[in-house]
């Protein structure tokens, strides 16, 4: 049989070239991931510096703001201001501050100034105030962006700055502050190709995203749980670089977001380029080399090889000549010269052990096989004499007489199916002259099996079984049915007892049984000879139900010559 496997050469050829693309992978990937981690590293240092630009830029606003509501505040101290001039004045000179309100201690509206019109009446809903965040922060706040509901029809998007306020009636002031500005900041700032900046608050609020609607939408998202646990400083998470930075004075902080592969990623396509190309010629160099080293050093070992394969095919008229080569393929060769010569005298000598032993495992089996047949036969005469029946027992006698005819049949192994059968009725003709009454049997056999050849004494022992340890003992009538059929190239013969049934391991007892044991020592026997003469893969299988019955199938091929199993 030919095996089929790579040839010397390719192995050597394969390892030579798998160990130089290993190390070029190795030195490749190392070299890519320090060169990559460099270029994270740049990328890193240049989305801080941008983060810290937007960071001053949005500090210097905010300060401006927060000089702004001081000025309103003692403005609204002082008594002797006219509060409409001066507001009026202040919003033409902020057109950023869309509105100012104070509110008194319960978070009502007391006053409102703005370009945009009067407040709406009545005022439903305000969002430019929430008297809960002024419990926690009772020294000023920021909101998170959000619509003025202040005005009719005019919504514009803010931030709101509130802050205490010392005035009879009025306790807080509130700056409400178009988003423009800060958006403008935010929205300039590019890092790389898609990156961008946002502001976020300490609680893990956005308070301005470029993105805002999206986010609203539920379009796009952020892992706002991630970047608010994140220190200030920049951060590699899963590909994205975050720059984070607190403003000064404020609980707000800058993030920055861009992607390590929009930033690195031409870089390292045009070092892979160049590294590929030099381990190309690396590798062509090294195939060529390992190809003049395979011919030289396979050559020898592919001849012996093949001399191998045809002592395989033809062991026994084989004739070998050592081949050549290098010192190691010679002794090699020698010892395999010498192997063959010993080997050719030991396989026939195996030979004749195995036909001997076959023949005479065989003649065991059947030893043990007919003398406890003709044990119980004869117990089943001697019970029908005691009781005067003498007719009916020359009848079991001559039923004898034609069963051991059949047993004995010249010294063969291999019989007709057709004198199995026969015998198999001698031996139920002697059994229902004991059990008068007790079971009926019947035979459905195929005309085309019966000239087909069988391990005579096969079907005896497994209706002896049936019978004793299934039909014996039953209230109601037994019945045994005998079945032959022809199955593609095979034989079934199968014999079913409505009788008591089995367990599984009582079926596994009955199979496996020592040949010294005395119940169910027929079944194993017959089981044995049937693999003996035509393999493991036939022989008998049992099928058992508890009180419903038991059905044994005896799997045989077709076999038309005994000489083919009988040398």
């Amino acid at each position: 049989m030919k095996t089929k496997g790579l040839r010397m050469n390719t192995v050597l050829l394969l390892a030579l070239i798998g160990t130089v693309i290993l190390v070029l992978v190795s030195v490749s990937v190392l070299f890519m991931r320090s060169y990559k981690n460099s270029l994270i590293g740049n990328a890193s240092t240049n989305s801080q510096r941008t983060i810290s630009q937007v960071s001053n830029t949005v500090n210097e606003y905010l300060d401006e703001i927060d000089m702004d509501m001081e000025t309103l505040c003692a403005s609204l101290e002082d008594p002797s201001i006219d509060r409409e001039e001066f507001f009026n004045v202040f919003l033409r000179i902020r057109p950023d501050v869309v509105a100012v309100s104070t509110y008194d201690a319960s978070g009502s509206l007391v006053n409102c100034y703005s370009l945009l019109g009067d407040v709406r009446d009545p005022l439903d809903e305000n969002t430019s105030f929430d008297r809960t965040m002024t419990d926690k922060y009772s020294e000023g706040f920021v909101s998170a962006p959000h619509v003025v509901s202040l005005f009719e029809s005019k919504y514009p998007w803010v931030i709101t700055m509130t802050a205490p306020l010392d005035v009879d009636g009025e306790c807080w002031i509130a700056l409400d502050i178009s988003c423009t500005n800060i958006s403008s900041y935010i929205n300039d700032v590019g890092i790389g190709q898609r990156g961008y900046c946002f502001l976020l608050d300490s609680d893990g609020n956005i308070v301005y995203h470029p993105q805002q609607q999206l986010i609203y939408s539920d379009l796009k998202s952020e892992n706002i749980e991630l970047i608010a646990s994140l220190p200030d400083g920049t951060h590699v998470e899963e590909n994205v670089i975050y720059s984070i930075e607190t403003l000064n004075g404020s609980h707000w902080r800058v993030v920055g977001v861009s992607f390590v592969q929009e930033l690195i990623t031409d870089s390292l396509w045009e070092l892979g380029r160049i590294i590929f190309f030099v381990s190309f010629l690396i590798l062509i160099v090294m195939v060529i080399i390992s190809l003049i080293l395979s011919k030289v050093v396979s050559h020898p070992i592919r001849t012996f090889a093949e001399e191998m394969e045809q002592f395989e095919q033809n062991a026994s008229d084989f004739t070998y000549v050592p081949v050549g080569g290098v010192r190691e393929v010679r002794i090699l060769s020698e010892s395999f010269s010498h192997m063959v010569k010993k080997l050719q005298g030991l396989m026939g000598t195996i030979r004749d052990e195995q036909q001997n032993l076959r023949k005479t495992e065989l003649r065991a089996l059947q030893a043990q096989i007919n003398p406890h047949f003709l044990y119980n036969t004869l117990d089943s005469i001697s019970w029908m004499t005691e009781r005067g029946k003498k007719d009916e027992a020359v009848e079991m006698v001559n039923a004898l007489a034609t069963l051991f005819r059949i047993s004995i049949s010249k010294g063969h192994e291999l019989i007709p199916i057709r004198d199995e059968i026969q015998h198999a009725e001698s031996y139920l003709q002697i059994q229902s002259y004991r059990y008068k009454n007790q079971f009926a049997y019947s035979f459905d056999v195929e005309d085309e099996c019966l000239d087909y050849l069988c391990n005579k004494i096969t079907l005896q022992p497994i209706i002896e079984n049936a019978i004793y340890h299934g039909i014996n003992g039953l209230v109601d009538d037994g019945k045994i049915t005998i079945t032959v059929k022809s199955q593609e190239n095979n034989i079934i013969m199968t014999v079913e007892d409505n009788g008591n049934g089995m367990t599984d391991e009582q079926i596994e007892t009955i199979m496996n049984k020592d040949r010294s044991d005395k119940s169910g020592i027929g079944i194993k026997n017959v089981n044995d000879r049937l693999k003996i003469y035509f393999g493991t893969e036939y022989g008998i299988t049992i099928h058992s139900e508890l009180d419903e019955g038991t059905r044994v199938i005896i799997l045989m091929p077709k076999v038309k010559e005994a000489s083919e199993y009988e040398k």
